[in-house]
């Protein structure tokens, strides 16, 4: 893992390359925010997630989509773009099992009216291999999502914030609504154990999207 670490994770390594990626963005985010604040982010994005990057060869693309995303939720949570929909937000401590689950599930039954995201409070290097195999066994597949630790942006942009076993550690901004689910950890269970946390978590996903709006932010507006 160390030979990793040592093969192209340095941030002075990849200064030009992330400057590429700053300049793209900010393109795309003209208007909204500075060049510097892009750039800003864009470098935040890569630190964070090299701490815990197992392949080095894939920092460049999982900077510049998890940069994107932060942007667009900072965005939205500043009211400088408008909502296209409720957003919600899966939460568990490495983002390598539950609330992978839960996200790719949540897709797939909002049918493209909901945005879905999902984060770790201490994020894994990479998703658990069962997780990924029992998901595969309905269609989905984890192989090119990666571990995201939990940011500020992300959290003020969500509408509905789900949490699964991080505790306190997600900011509580009023407003949201939150709910707690009591799972357990799919990490170095059998097939058969995680397969039924799947199946559990999915019961919970159709709940959750029968009782989400299709506008929750113009409702809390209109009430306020």
């Amino acid at each position: 893992m160390s030979e990793h670490r040592d093969t192209g994770l340095g941030l002075q390594d990849n200064t030009e390359l992330l400057h590429r990626i700053s300049e793209r963005l900010a393109e795309r985010f003209a208007g909204i925010f500075a060049a510097e604040t892009v750039e800003r982010y864009v470098f935040e994005s890569y630190t964070a997630l090299a701490r815990t990057a197992k392949i080095s060869a894939y920092l460049p693309a999982t900077t510049e989509h998890f940069a994107t995303d932060r942007l667009a939720a900072l965005a939205k949570s500043k009211g400088a773009v408008g909502s296209e929909g409720p957003e919600v937000l899966f939460v568990c401590v490495q983002n390598a099992g539950r609330s992978q689950m839960a996200a790719a599930l949540l897709t797939v039954e909002a049918k493209g009216r909901i945005h879905v995201r999902s984060a770790g409070s201490l994020p894994a290097a990479e998703l658990d291999p069962g997780v990924v195999t029992v998901m595969a066994e309905m269609g989905l597949d984890l192989t090119k999502n990666y571990p995201k630790p939990l940011t500020d942006d992300v959290v003020r942009a969500s509408d509905v914030v789900i949490t699964m076993g991080c505790g306190d550690s997600c900011p509580i901004y009023p407003g949201k609504r939150y709910e707690d689910w009591d799972l357990p950890d799919p990490a170095d269970q059998s097939l058969d154990n995680v397969r039924d946390i799947r199946d559990q978590i999915h019961e919970r996903v159709k709940t959750l999207v029968a009782s989400i709006p299709a506008h929750p932010l113009e409702k809390e507006t209109t009430s306020s």
